[in-house]
């Protein structure tokens, strides 16, 4: 399932549309969307492109607000990283008014907004500016100040959010529901091999598990602020879970037989997400979650309802 979505309008559009104009900026664009942010250098090395070029095309994108970038400390000065925005881009010749409405309900939950949890050592939250409380105390996942957490990692157990049901609210049906947020497993220091099952469950169903191969430290998240340790969790795997009709999903790819009927989500007006380890866990590697001011995404966890689309 694609993620983030632009729809281009030919009438109001021309300077996004001079963004995707040029065979480079479009290589650009690919490969940023396939690997993840990266620095001018990193895109010219990968391209076989001068820096001059790459870096001209990169502030024709940012100038289109086709990609994001910021502007982080290097070894020697400083350096842009840049990311993607969007996942599919689409070009309508079409009257935006006679267009339909927005298929999607999106909601934003920062990571330390968690309406109940049960976690085990290994444990801590931070915020970007530090440490939150102490860590390996479990108590302090109380503790009020964990609504400013931009990094929560726990060995077992889980966090659980309560998110509003729009669509109940607004009197809509909806087709598919999707969680998406970073993730890795969690080990003290780091191990790329360390894998982890890590299971999300949605109204008190479990939907699917997704195994996490470790947890991730060969160098510092784009997001991750410059006061946390080197050797501490660096970044993770942007993972989507879609629940539909159809089934469930991650990133697209069908892991279990749980329908969005199963969730019985018409007749609630929130709808709780937990993340975590199950107990029968067969890899239980621990979790850790990355919000905004951490990580590769600089997001929170985002929940999308889409619209049933009566057509």
């Amino acid at each position: 399932m694609n993620r983030n979505f632009l729809t281009l309008h030919v009438a109001d559009s021309y300077a996004m549309l001079k963004g995707v104009s040029s065979p480079t900026r479009l290589d650009i664009l690919r490969l940023l969307h396939a690997k993840g942010p990266m620095n001018v250098n990193e895109i010219s090395a990968a391209l076989s492109l001068p820096q001059s070029t790459v870096a001209t095309s990169v502030q024709a994108l940012e100038e289109a607000e086709l990609i994001d970038t910021k502007t982080v400390k290097a070894k020697k000065g400083h350096q842009k990283i840049c990311s993607a925005r969007y996942d599919e881009i689409i070009i309508r010749f079409d009257d935006a008014a006679e267009l339909p409405r927005d298929e999607t309900i999106e909601v934003s939950m920062p990571i330390g907004l968690y309406t109940s949890c049960d976690v085990q050592t290994p444990c801590g939250l931070c915020s970007s500016e530090g440490v939150i409380g102490l860590l390996d105390v479990p108590n302090f996942f109380l503790d009020p100040n964990r609504m400013q957490a931009g990094l929560l990692w726990f060995g077992r157990g889980y966090v659980e959010y309560k998110f509003p049901n729009n669509a109940k609210i607004l009197n809509e049906e909806i087709s598919a529901v999707e969680f998406s947020m970073e993730l890795s497993s969690e080990v003290p220091g780091t191990n790329t091999n360390w894998p982890s099952d890590i299971t999300l469950w949605v109204n008190n169903v479990d939907v699917g598990t997704w195994t996490s191969p470790g947890d991730y430290g060969d160098k510092r998240g784009v997001y991750t602020p410059r006061w946390w340790k080197l050797e501490g969790s660096q970044y993770g795997k942007l993972k989507t879970w879609t629940i539909s009709q159809n089934g469930t999903f991650i990133d697209g790819i069908k892991i279990s037989d749980v329908k969005l009927a199963d969730l019985d989500i018409d007749n609630h007006h929130s709808i709780r997400m937990r993340i975590g380890i199950a107990e029968q866990a067969k890899r239980p590697g621990g979790i850790n979650i990355f919000g905004r001011g951490f990580g590769n995404y600089d997001q929170d966890i985002v929940m999308r309802l889409y619209r049933l689309n009566d057509s």
